[in-house]
């Protein structure tokens, strides 16, 4: 049943004409104004995704387009895209008087939000049962037409060997041959617009990094990250993949729902020039703001040094040294010998660190506030 007509004078109607879409704050309702074709409509700020600001979108034909995930409603009716025209908005009445712009704020349209199909990287993070699960990610770039050795490909290669005869599954993700986008900014937009699953993999259905997710949040009990070292850093595969895992992380900021849980990493750094102990911090700093956990030596490095140019020398070195296989090899035993401690204590329900709480507020005082 329609209410009494409460109409606000939102404004000149030829300045507002001048904006295809904006937002407009009328008592306690925020609305997204548009103009075209000489119609004004008028449907609500908030989008249905996760609250994404319509009013800051713009059109495509009659169709506002939300700025933090590319879902679309009509302008004026307030529905859904084609295929979903019940995920939609509320719209409001509006009407031209004198050439003042008025909008009916007593009497919008329902919201109404259509499910839709959860990613299935949405799911809860929950252990199978089985054997302890390794996965090796290789940050290395190359051409793959005229491949060349890579030392941290190599002793990557003895983690993953060594894994298996101990019994445990492996897995290696070798990011150089995925196909996936960088880090387009979401969390810039909002805290709220970067999303897991990552808002990329959710619209982009070819984007790879999908396998990267999947690895880490929901099958692997450890893994170990191998990366040359490029101008004093990780590689550039590395640091692409690392912003695109923020979205995990930000699932700890925004919901305190931490997806990594009671899982290891170690991390294997080679670089014909130095700075192993600035890389390995780097990727400890990253991967410990995951919720990572670390066994005792967390990583095996090499390098040749900054005054070392000779790469001939550093690859004939990498390759033959039966100390840096070694190493390899009792960094995937460690990794997956503190795996197993910790899914032993969580079934035996010792408490182990659940989540990180806010920033700068130890873990124990979350527990503590618990009680």
């Amino acid at each position: 049943m329609a209410r009494e007509p409460d109409w606000i004078d939102v404004g000149a109607g030829e300045e507002l004409s001048k904006h295809s879409c904006r937002p407009v704050k009328l008592k306690s309702n925020p609305i997204a104004l548009t103009f075209k074709d000489g119609k004004f409509g008028a449907v609500s700020h908030a989008c249905n995704h996760v609250g994404g600001p319509l009013g800051e979108g713009h059109l495509d034909g009659d169709y506002i387009i939300c700025p933090w995930h590319n879902w679309k409603f009509h302008r004026v009716t307030g529905k859904g895209e084609p295929g979903y025209e019940e995920d939609c908005v509320p719209s409001f009445p509006v009407k031209v008087e004198k050439g003042r712009v008025l909008v009916d704020v007593a009497n919008p349209t329902k919201r109404n939000k259509l499910p839709h199909e959860p990613h299935p990287l949405a799911r809860k993070p929950e252990r199978a049962p089985g054997p302890l699960r390794l996965a090796g990610i290789s940050t290395t770039a190359m051409d793959a037409a005229h491949p060349r050795f890579s030392g941290s490909d190599h002793l990557l290669g003895h983690a993953l060997k060594a894994a298996q005869k101990k019994g445990a599954e492996t897995r290696l993700i070798t990011l150089n041959t995925l196909k996936f986008r960088t880090c387009e900014g979401y969390f810039s937009k909002s805290l709220r617009a970067c999303t897991w699953p990552c808002s990329i993999t959710q619209m982009d259905p070819k984007d790879e990094m999908d396998q990267v997710y999947e690895a880490l949040v929901h099958w692997a009990d450890a893994v170990i990250v191998a990366t040359p070292i490029r101008w004093g850093a990780a590689s550039a595969l590395y640091f692409k993949m690392v912003e695109r895992l923020n979205c995990v992380q930000v699932d700890v900021a925004s919901k305190e729902d931490q997806l990594i849980r009671n899982k290891v990493a170690g991390f294997i750094i080679v670089g014909g020039q130095d700075n192993i102990q600035g890389v390995a911090g780097s990727m400890l700093a990253f991967f410990a703001e995951l919720g990572f956990f670390f066994p005792q030596f967390p990583y095996v490095a090499h390098s040749r040094g900054w005054s070392h140019e000779d790469m001939e020398n550093n690859v004939r070195i990498v390759r033959e040294s039966k100390a840096l296989a070694q190493g390899a090899e009792a960094l995937a035993e460690r990794c997956l010998d503190l795996a197993g401690r910790l899914i032993k204590a969580h079934i035996q329900m010792v408490p182990v660190a659940e989540r990180g709480g806010m920033k700068g507020r130890p873990i124990m005082a979350d527990l503590m506030d618990r009680d």
